[in-house]
C-alpha cells in the first residue's frame, strides 16, 4: 500500500479511528514482504493488503481488538494447512490503533483549570477547555492547540453536545458553581468516559453522591468519580494542584496503554 501516507492522513482528518497493520518480518515463502501494510476501519473496511486470505481475517480480528482496546498487538502466525496455504512460511506483523488519542473536556476555565490545560500542550491529550461565563476567553492566551469553549448556562444541552462521548473521552468538572458542577456530573454518569474527576472536598463527594442517588436516580452515586482529584503529592497552589491532576491523568492514560 504505497499511499498509506495520504489516507491515514484523510481519516485523521475525519478523526475516524483505523488500526494500521505492518508486516515486520516475512521467513520463507510468504504472500507479503516486509513492510506490506493495510488500513482497518471499525466497520472492517480494508484498505492495502498483506497477502489476502485467512492472514487478513485473523489480522482483521485482532485490530477490532487492538481498537476496542487501544493497544499495538504484535502476531505471529505460520503458514501452513490451517491456513488454506501451502506456503509454508511465517508472517509477523504489527497492529497499531491510530487517531485515538486521549481528549479531555475540562468544564472551568479558572486559575487551575487554566494551569492544567497549559500543563498537558506537548502530551498525548487533546484538551478542550470549557466555561459558562459570557465573554470570559476574549483576553485569553492559550496555546493554539487548547480549543476554548463558551457554553450556554441557559441551555444545558450545549454542555452536552461540546463533549465528544466515549472511550477516549476524559472529562473534568473545575467550575465556578457547585450546582453546575452537580449537573455535569450527572450528565457524564449517564454518558461513556474514560475518565471523569471532580475537584472539590470528601464533604462535597458525600453530598453530592446522596444527591446523584436520591434526585437522579442514579444507584451508583459518586462510585465511578474521582474526587478528590489529582495525585496526593502535596502542595496548594493552582500549579501545584494542576500538577498533580495532570500526573494523574497520564498515569491513566499510559496505564491503559501498557
Amino acid at each position: 500500500m504505497k499511499n498509506w501516507i495520504a489516507k491515514l492522513s484523510e481519516f485523521r482528518k475525519k478523526q475516524q479511528p483505523v488500526a494500521l497493520v505492518t508486516v515486520t518480518k516475512c521467513l520463507g515463502s510468504t504472500p507479503c514482504v516486509v513492510g506490506s501494510r493495510m488500513l482497518i476501519t471499525q466497520d472492517k473496511q480494508l484498505f492495502g493488503t498483506i497477502g489476502g486470505g485467512k492472514l487478513e481475517f485473523l489480522a482483521t480480528q485482532e485490530a477490532m481488538k487492538a481498537l476496542q482496546e487501544n493497544r499495538i498487538i504484535e502476531s505471529s502466525y505460520t503458514l501452513g494447512p490451517e491456513f488454506e496455504q501451502c506456503c509454508g512460511g511465517k508472517v509477523e506483523f504489527m497492529i497499531e490503533p491510530m487517531n485515538q488519542s486521549p481528549e479531555l473536556f475540562l468544564f472551568g476555565a479558572g486559575h487551575i483549570g487554566c494551569e492544567i490545560a497549559k500543563l498537558l500542550v506537548d502530551t498525548p491529550f487533546k484538551v478542550n477547555l470549557i466555561d459558562s461565563r459570557k465573554d470570559w476567553f476574549n483576553d485569553f492566551a492559550l496555546d493554539e492547540s487548547i480549543t476554548c469553549c463558551e457554553v450556554n448556562i441557559d441551555d444545558f444541552k450545549t454542555f452536552r453536545d461540546v463533549v465528544k462521548w466515549g472511550k477516549n473521552c476524559y472529562v473534568l468538572v473545575l467550575t465556578h458553581d457547585h450546582s453546575i458542577d452537580f449537573e455535569i456530573v450527572a450528565m457524564a454518569l449517564q454518558n461513556d468516559t474514560k475518565y471523569l474527576g471532580l475537584i472539590g472536598s470528601k464533604t462535597k463527594k458525600v453530598r453530592f453522591n446522596n444527591m446523584l442517588i436520591k434526585d437522579m436516580n442514579i444507584p451508583e452515586g459518586m462510585s465511578n468519580v474521582v474526587c478528590p482529584i489529582g495525585l496526593q503529592i502535596g502542595g496548594d497552589t493552582p500549579k501545584e494542584i494542576a500538577i498533580s491532576v495532570v500526573a494523574q491523568l497520564l498515569e491513566v492514560h499510559y496505564r491503559n496503554e501498557e
